[in-house]
């Protein structure tokens, strides 16, 4: 099979197309003849050496997979060979996307969304999972609340301001000034120009804030949330901001995504019911990966894939 490698850590240049022996799953795996491999900010983290999640190179980046079925391990039977799947398997381990075969546990998988091509399908689960389990499982986001989004037209944020309007919350989010339509268009009820002043001094009473960028935003997040409110970070809090929370009754959740079978099946329920869009900017082909990887760090809306 081909697959993109890497031999080094670095830049987007990095990344290099290699013939490698087909992979055979073991008990309780599928092999997955991947169709599209969606491309997340850690990806490149990790290629560039600053998340050594996989260890020293070499290895093969990637976590967001849809395909087909090609064969079955011993004692599979949720799935058949021919099924079209979808998932973020293995994370935080090697679950080694980037490629034309990936061997997939079975109960980190799910059936593909029927109203989803593969591109849709491969560029959801790892933001769409960091989503459903930062609003709903750490944020207990309920109907009618006031939420949050920060880089509401992001991979993780475009798909957080339509799961909130699926699940009944006001949406406020915030982006920048030419994608401020696309934000609304999401559903968005309010949608904040940063680039025009403080969010601090334009919203107040928040009931959850999504927080994907890090730096100053979790602490600047605490000013709009309203006592006994929740504030849930993809990015480390620091101890000074968790004891301003405390002092302000405010919770604080540090999460990490984690493989979720019934998190998918949520997930491709929504886009069934067409609650739920997956904005692709772009697609490449998988010997064009470092082109895709230097294409995300423009911070293109919505989400980027490899089609194989």
């Amino acid at each position: 099979m081909r697959a993109v490698t890497q031999n080094a850590v670095g830049g987007p240049d990095v990344l290099v197309i290699a013939e490698l022996p087909d992979p055979t799953p073991k008990a309780g795996e599928v092999l997955v003849r991947v169709k599209a491999a969606g491309i997340n900010p850690v990806d490149g983290a990790v290629r560039a050496g600053y998340y050594p999640l996989l260890g020293e190179p070499p290895f093969i980046l990637g976590w967001d997979i849809s395909g087909t079925v090609e064969a079955l391990g011993a004692g599979v039977t949720s799935f058949k060979v021919g099924d079209d799947v979808f998932g973020m398997p293995r994370f935080p381990k090697q679950a080694a996307a980037y490629a034309e075969l990936a061997v997939v546990p079975a109960d980190e998988i799910a059936p593909k969304p029927k109203r989803a091509d593969h591109t849709w399908a491969g560029a959801l689960p790892l933001a769409g999972l960091t989503v459903w389990q930062g609003l709903v499982r750490h944020g207990a986001l309920q109907s009618g609340q006031r939420v949050l989004v920060h880089a509401g037209a992001g991979g993780v944020g475009h798909l957080a301001v339509q799961i909130a309007k699926a699940r009944g919350a006001y949406v406020v989010a915030t982006t920048s000034p030419g994608k401020l339509d696309f934000v609304r268009k999401l559903g968005a009820d309010e949608v904040i120009d940063y680039t025009k002043g403080d969010f601090t001094s334009q919203i107040s009473d928040i009931d959850l804030v999504l927080e994907p960028l890090g730096g100053d935003h979790a602490d600047r997040s605490l000013k709009v949330l309203k006592p006994g409110g929740v504030l849930v970070s993809l990015l480390n809090v620091n101890d000074a901001t968790r004891a301003d929370a405390s002092s302000r009754d405010i919770r604080v959740e540090r999460m990490s995504v984690v493989p979720d079978r019934e998190g998918l099946l949520e997930l491709a329920g929504l886009i069934d019911a067409q609650k739920l869009a997956v904005h692709v900017a772009r697609t490449f082909p998988l010997d064009q990966a470092g082109a895709a990887h230097a294409f995300l760090a423009t911070r293109p809306i919505g989400k980027v894939a490899l089609t194989i």
